[in-house]
Order: C-alpha cells, then sequence, then structure tokens
C-alpha cells in the first residue's frame, strides 16, 4: 500500500524528472503520428522498415536537440530534420516532403489546441500543472494521440490526399509554400497564446479561436484544391485544342490521300508498263514520306502520349520543325505514369533536346529529326532518344554541355548545361552523346529495377 501511495505521489504532483523520463517515449510517439499523417496526406508509399528507421532517427536528433538547443532554436531544427529525412528516408522531393510535413504538423498541432482548454476547464487545472504533474501530462497526450489516431483513419477511409503535388511549376509551389508558412505562423502564435493565458480564458473564446484556424486552413486547402483542378482543366483542354489541330491536319491529309488515290494508282502504273523501276522507287519513297507524316499525326495522340505536358510539348514542337520542313519520324513505346524520374525534369530535357535537334537539322540539306520513346525491360532501363541531321561534324559532344558553350549566334549556351545538371541530379538517370557522318544522337536512359 506504501509503495502505491508513493507511486500515486510520484505522479500526482509536480515532478521535473519523471516528467522528463515522459518526453522520451512521448518523442517516439508523436514523430510517428506526424509522419503517418505525413504519408497519408501526401500518398506514399513505403515498407515498416523505412518507417521504423523515420521514427528512430527523427527521434533520436529531436531529444538530442531538446537537451542541446534552447527553444526555440530546437523546434526549427526538429523540423527541417524532420523533412530532410522524409526525403531521403521516402525518396521523395523536398517540396513534396515540405507540403505534406507542413499539413501533418499543422493537423496535429490544431487537435492539441482543440483539446487543451476542455480538458483543462474538466479537470480544474492550469497550464502549469499541466505540464509538471505527470497524470496530468499523461492523460492530455494520451487524448491527443487518441484523435489523431482518428483523424489518420478518417483521412484514409475518406482517401483524402494531395495529387496536385506531383507536377506543378514554381509559381505554383511559390504559392503553397507562403500559404502553409503564415499557417504554421499563426499556429506558433496561437500556441504562445493559449500557453500563458489558456487557464484565464472562457472555453467559449479557446472553441472560437480553434473553429477560425480550422475554417482558415479549410478554405485555404479547398482553394488550392480548386485552384489545381483549374491548372489540370487548362492543360486538359490545351492536349484537346492540340490533338483537333492534330485531327484537322490529319484529316485534311487523309482527304488529299483519297481525293489523289485514282491518280496514285494511275501513275504507278505507267511506271510498271513501261518498266521504269528507277522512277517507281523514287516515286515511292515520296509516297512513303506523305504516309509517315500521317502516322506520326495518329502518334501525336493524347492516348498514346499519355501526360497532358509532354503531349502539348510533343505537338507544339512537332508543328514548328514541320512548318521548317524538317522531316520527324516519331515512336512511342513508353507509359509516361510508370516514368522514373519527375516528369518536370524530363519533359525540361526534352524540350531542350528537341530545341537544339529543330536548330541543327534546319541548317542541313536533308532535316531529319528522329524521336524515339521505349522501353528497354531486358536493361531495365527507359529510353528517350532524339536523333537528328546536322552540318557541324567538328562538334565536340563533350564541350557543348560546359556553361556558355554554343555553336549558335545570340544564344547563351545553357541549355545543354542545365540539361547536365538535371541528369547529374538523378543517379538513376544518364545521358548518352554520340555522333556520325549523318546523325547527332543525344540518348536518356532512365534505369530502373
Amino acid at each position: 500500500m506504501e509503495i502505491l501511495n508513493n507511486l500515486w505521489m510520484a505522479v500526482s504532483t509536480p515532478n521535473e524528472g519523471l516528467i522528463n523520463i515522459l518526453l522520451i517515449p512521448t518523442a517516439f510517439i508523436e514523430i510517428f503520428l506526424i509522419m503517418s499523417l505525413c504519408i497519408c496526406i501526401a500518398n506514399i508509399n513505403s515498407s515498416k522498415c523505412r518507417k521504423l528507421i523515420y521514427t528512430f532517427l527523427t527521434s533520436c536528433i529531436t531529444l538530442i536537440a531538446n537537451s542541446l538547443m534552447p527553444s526555440p532554436f530546437n523546434v526549427f531544427v526538429n523540423y527541417i530534420t524532420a523533412i530532410i529525412l522524409v526525403c531521403i528516408i521516402f525518396k521523395k522531393s523536398f517540396f513534396k516532403a515540405l507540403v505534406s510535413y507542413a499539413i501533418a504538423l499543422i493537423v496535429f498541432n490544431l487537435i492539441g489546441i482543440f483539446i487543451l482548454n476542455p480538458f483543462l476547464t474538466l479537470l480544474h487545472i492550469d497550464t502549469y500543472q499541466l505540464n509538471s504533474i505527470p497524470v496530468y501530462r499523461f492523460i492530455y497526450m494520451f487524448v491527443v494521440y487518441t484523435f489523431t489516431i482518428v483523424g489518420i483513419f478518417l483521412l484514409r477511409y475518406k482517401n483524402v490526399k494531395l495529387e496536385f503535388l506531383e507536377d506543378i511549376d514554381r509559381k505554383d509551389k511559390t504559392i503553397i509554400i507562403s500559404n502553409l508558412f503564415f499557417g504554421i505562423i499563426a499556429i506558433i502564435i496561437q500556441s504562445v497564446i493559449l500557453f500563458y493565458y489558456v487557464d484565464k480564458l472562457p472555453i467559449s473564446i479557446t472553441l472560437l479561436s480553434f473553429i477560425s484556424l480550422l475554417v482558415y486552413f479549410a478554405i485555404s486547402i479547398y482553394g488550392l484544391t480548386r485552384t489545381f483542378k483549374l491548372i489540370l482543366t487548362t492543360r486538359k483542354l490545351q492536349s484537346a485544342e492540340e490533338y483537333n489541330h492534330s485531327l484537322r491536319v490529319l484529316h485534311d491529309s487523309v482527304r488529299a490521300f483519297k481525293h489523289d488515290f485514282d491518280n496514285m494508282v494511275t501513275t504507278i502504273g505507267g511506271y510498271i508498263k513501261t518498266n521504269d523501276m528507277k522512277g517507281l522507287e523514287k516515286y515511292y519513297s515520296e509516297l512513303v514520306d506523305d504516309s509517315e507524316r500521317v502516322n506520326n499525326l495518329y502518334i501525336l495522340n493524347p492516348e498514346v502520349v499519355n501526360n497532358d505536358g509532354i503531349y502539348n510539348l510533343l505537338t507544339k514542337k512537332y508543328h514548328e520543325a514541320d512548318s521548317k520542313d524538317i522531316k520527324v519520324n516519331i515512336t512511342f513505346l513508353l507509359d509516361l505514369n510508370t516514368l522514373h524520374m519527375k516528369i518536370y525534369e524530363f519533359a525540361r530535357i526534352l524540350g531542350i533536346l528537341l530545341d537544339n535537334a529543330i536548330e541543327a537539322s534546319s541548317e542541313c540539306e536533308e532535316k531529319i529529326i528522329n524521336l524515339i520513346f521505349r522501353n528497354d525491360t531486358k536493361n531495365h532501363t527507359q529510353l528517350l532518344i532524339v536523333e537528328n541531321t546536322y552540318a557541324d561534324k567538328t562538334v565536340d559532344t563533350e564541350k557543348i554541355f560546359e556553361k556558355g558553350i554554343s555553336g549558335k549566334e545570340n544564344h547563351t549556351g545553357l541549355g545543354l548545361w542545365e540539361v547536365r545538371k538535371l541528369v547529374n541530379k538523378n543517379q538513376n538517370v544518364h545521358l548518352r552523346t554520340i555522333k556520325d557522318d549523318k546523325f547527332f544522337k543525344q540518348q536518356l536512359e532512365i534505369y530502373y529495377k
């Protein structure tokens, strides 16, 4: 009985030592819950091993930072470390890690703010007692964790996830980061106010404060979601416009082909009757060129090129090349939904390589660009091949990647330098540059296991 009385006294009276001990397991639990929220929001698929590694490393760093650094510097170190570890362990971009972790952190802190005043009012205690008496601190954290777990299950049940984080430009990223930054500042200010004055404020004021914060974040997230849906819809409309343009050209080509069909047959018959095989071969090669143009327009189909951004880029560059009488041969045998690199970086590389190919081939008598997308399953490699005719046979395949080097007038020479930077950012990506007497070839290889 005396032991139980001593234990009760230890947990029901101010006990700084026991509170510090209690902070160790709660650090692991909080980090695991925030990580679970982050994974759920960002739709990250990961193994249990990676989750445990993340929780252990982040918790250890948090405990060390808390013991060595004063507040609030330790908080910033903890958050930055957590975001960096999300990037490294779960292999996500810094932007996606930042946004998903910030939203998870906001949700977790909102739950804490929502519970704090009712909890203090119900138990008739103040913030000092909450932070110094272990039993109150334990019960409070247990309630917060329970509400957080319920929130995680609700997010999974409703399948709430931020799909738009996958493919947005720099301007949109700035909008999101700014919104989250001011949101976190608002949370911090609100937390500080509640910490010092929560026991002096009526529960109605605390509830109103929580509801206003909740409404602010709900409207912000809803507004961002609507904005990015609009962006995606705009992209789809652009794709539809490009496709309609391709269909019009294709339709006109087919109509012209059909209109001239009798003349074509008559012309072929004439070559055969006179046994003019050389003339027939020449006529046939010209006919094949027209047929290949129609075939390329058929390939420029959003169902074949299954990414709106890449489709728009390809159609734009194709028509640009066609206006310069450049023959573009396209082979598309790749599912862009399974691309093993960021689509934004892939699009930048593709755009630069096509610009260079159009510029180089336009200076030749024989203007040809061969563009190939395919999956090499044997070598576990996704390939993008851009091959073009070129006039300058002395071009240095290494020097062209240096900053400021360009063989064109009024050009900065930053294109291929940017390509090399993007390639070097990805450990599974390699660029081969090859030339022969006719073609200059850039082969982008994306490795996967």
